[in-house]
């Protein structure tokens, strides 16, 4: 029985710390998770941590568990794997995935956490609220057998679009990215790897997850005439700047948003919890584990962000343990 458990707060913008929670007993409807893991989403995570969410984008980049508000003091965070300690008999015991913060321990509604499927790794669990993006920004896109499709940007997000991308008949994709070390990655999640000078052109479909202005640009620059970019990348509080002058028109090219905040209008039908559930049975997938690059304690989060964002600790999707606890 866990009551006494620990949190992360970005105290103010750049400095995070740990701080001490007392839980309350769950309710009936209600359960008491432990943690096991949770992942540092580094895109979105490493803005919040350095105080870039707009003033505008307050309510809208909420967490579903947040406490605090933006810029800081907040609790922060959505990539959390547990068990149950406490609750319905059907979910005791159980290992589930939540939108949670980094905390040690938590209460929560017991419609909030999903069980995650006996042949999913708990570690590599976390990746299903990425995994949830990749599978929204797919079904918005909406690709088609044999189309020729391009990801720019190996961050999280853009692994997993390609990775789910590799699975479509017909479809050959090809990731982009400055980083020479992302073409092992790519090998591992089974699609072509190229710098972005290197890419191949004349696109259906260009996915940009590179949260900059420059990989919008080459986006737009590989696209077939009439071709779509999908933007995912979050640029916080940075301004971007493109080049429409030359081609966009002429060829008619498209860039289209997407965002994990709202279910694609192409499926109306699903609710957050099946796409979440979808995410968590894709990951079955081995291929996955590349994305998991490194792994920190639990008590060294404020730290671990603070190196994240300022590039000093190279990952991908980092691996928060709590085996400590």
């Amino acid at each position: 029985m866990t009551r006494d458990t620990r949190a992360f707060w970005l105290r103010a913008p750049g400095a995070g710390e740990i701080r001490s929670v007392t839980l309350p007993a769950p309710s009936a409807d209600e359960v008491l998770v432990r943690t096991r893991y949770s992942g540092v989403s580094r895109g979105t995570e490493t803005l919040v941590f350095a105080g870039r969410v707009p003033a505008d984008q307050y309510a809208t980049m909420r967490a579903p568990f947040q406490e605090g508000d933006f810029p800081a003091p907040v609790k922060y965070g959505y990539l959390n794997v547990g068990v149950v300690e406490e609750g319905p008999d059907a979910l005791r015991g159980r290992t589930v995935f939540c939108l949670y913060p980094h905390q040690t321990a938590y209460v929560v509604p017991a419609d909030a956490v999903v069980v995650v499927p006996e042949r999913v790794p708990g570690a590599r669990a976390v990746l299903a609220g990425t995994v949830e993006t990749a599978v929204n920004a797919l079904w918005d896109a909406a690709p088609l057998v044999g189309d020729r499709v391009t990801v720019v940007g190996g961050g999280m997000v853009g692994c997993c679009v390609a990775a789910l991308l590799a699975r479509f008949p017909g479809v050959r994709a090809e990731l982009v990215d400055a980083d020479p070390a992302r073409a092992a990655v790519a090998a591992a999640l089974g699609v072509d790897f190229a710098l972005p000078a290197d890419a191949a052109g004349g696109r259906d479909l260009v996915v940009h997850a590179s949260a900059s202005a420059a990989g919008l640009q080459r986006s737009l620059e590989l696209l077939r005439p009439e071709g779509t970019v999908l933007e995912l990348s979050w640029y916080g509080d940075r301004p971007v700047t493109l080049s429409l002058g030359g081609a966009f028109h002429s060829r008619r090219l498209r860039i289209h948003s997407s965002q994990v905040g709202t279910v694609s209008p192409r499926r109306t039908d699903r609710s957050y919890r099946d796409r979440l559930a979808l995410a968590l049975d894709l990951l079955a997938d081995p291929a996955f584990d590349a994305l998991l690059t490194g792994r920190s304690r639990f008590a060294d989060l404020p730290d671990v962000l603070d190196r994240l964002g300022s590039g000093r600790l190279p990952a991908l999707c980092q691996l928060i343990t709590y085996d400590e606890e």
